[in-house]
């Protein structure tokens, strides 16, 4: 079997964070990753990461791929243009703005449904807003908005994923372009700062949701077949992906064990573990090195127990990280290549951030 495992922000972002990675005690992983060949490519998102994967270029259409792997909803988003609205919270710290997604607030289901219907009765000429969960929510773009691939042509926003968390300059970009986008947005800010529900959130002492991150518009491209039997994964975006090449997909399975039992000698499958994502993010040590024993424990450890007795013929394993696109890639033979010594991540941290 062929697996490839992406794990977004393996390595902590941090290099001079003792608290964080001195300690780690991880020697599945370590061993792993020091009798691989690594890779190394400019600093990209998970998004980007998991599109090509799948073949697809830069600026893929993420909302459309992550709505078609939406499991609560039964929206087909073939033949419309979508871009993604998720909520968020901004504020301003040093002249910078930061902003909070779903990760640092609470919201119910009935709360994103309630911004969402008002947001839908003021701005119905320029679309229909969709609540697929409620951290997640799509803009289902009307033709007669004029704002479709000729007119977003200029509208390259990160993923939310990529500056949650963060410090950011701007919203939208500062082109002609993006110009309708701002004078949506600016109008959704409006309804959502002036909303019972956010109102009602300021007064429990919650954050209000007072934006919109608007990313990854487009629609679907024509199908890109994929070398993938299979990928496991919570993420919809990797569930789009996989749909609309065709794949079978299956829910995150506990263990490297689960995935075992379930999968074919002669196979190739995509595992997306993005548990240390939200802990990179908000800089949050504790939960990173939780997370990183239970990978360990779970998938590193049984990992390479398969790939040195054949029960893996090829284990590949990519990590987004703040450093750089990293990829690790070994075979059987790889895992006797003892002279190859581990290395501690806090070791590897730093030499990461040497470039």
């Amino acid at each position: 079997m062929q697996l490839t495992l992406l794990v977004p922000e393996l390595i902590w972002p941090e290099p001079d964070d003792r608290d964080t990675l001195e300690g780690l005690v991880c020697p599945a992983l370590n061993t792993l990753l020091a009798r691989s060949r690594r890779t190394r490519r400019p600093p990209q998102s998970l998004e980007a990461t998991l599109t090509d994967a799948f073949g697809h270029p830069e600026g893929a259409p993420y909302a459309a791929f992550r709505l078609l792997g939406e499991l609560e909803t039964r929206i087909d988003p073939a033949n419309d243009y979508w871009i993604a609205a998720d909520p968020v919270h901004l504020r301003f710290h040093q002249e910078r703005l930061i902003v909070a997604d779903s990760g640092s607030f609470g919201i119910s289901l009935g709360e994103a449904q309630a911004l969402a219907d008002a947001l839908n009765c003021q701005l119905s000429d320029v679309g229909r807003f969709h609540v697929a969960t409620a951290e997640r929510w799509y803009l289902q773009l009307a033709a007669s908005a004029g704002l479709d691939a000729a007119a977003l042509s200029g509208f390259d926003v990160p993923p939310l994923s990529a500056v949650a968390g963060r410090r950011i300059e701007r919203l939208l970009p500062e082109t002609a372009q993006a110009r309708e986008l701002r004078k949506l947005l600016n109008e959704a800010q409006m309804i959502l700062h002036t909303h019972a529900t956010n109102q009602q959130r300021e007064s429990e002492g919650r954050l209000p949701i007072n934006s919109l991150w608007l990313w990854g518009a487009g629609s679907l491209p024509p199908r890109i077949d994929s070398n993938f039997d299979g990928v496991w994964s919570s993420n919809p975006l990797a569930l789009g992906l996989a749909r609309a090449a065709g794949v079978p997909t299956h829910p995150l399975p506990l263990d490297a064990a689960t995935l075992f039992a379930h999968t074919a000698a002669q196979t190739s499958h995509l595992v997306v573990l993005d548990e240390l994502l939200g802990p990179a993010q908000y800089e949050n040590g504790e939960a990173y090195r939780a997370g990183l024993n239970g990978l360990e424990s779970r998938w590193f450890a049984p990992l390479r127990r398969a790939l040195a007795t054949g029960r893996i013929g090829q284990l590949r394993i990519e990590a987004s990280t703040a450093y750089a696109t990293l990829a690790w890639e070994s075979r059987r033979r790889d895992q006797w290549k003892l002279w190859r010594r581990p290395q501690p991540l806090a070791d590897l941290a730093k030499e990461l951030a040497k470039g």
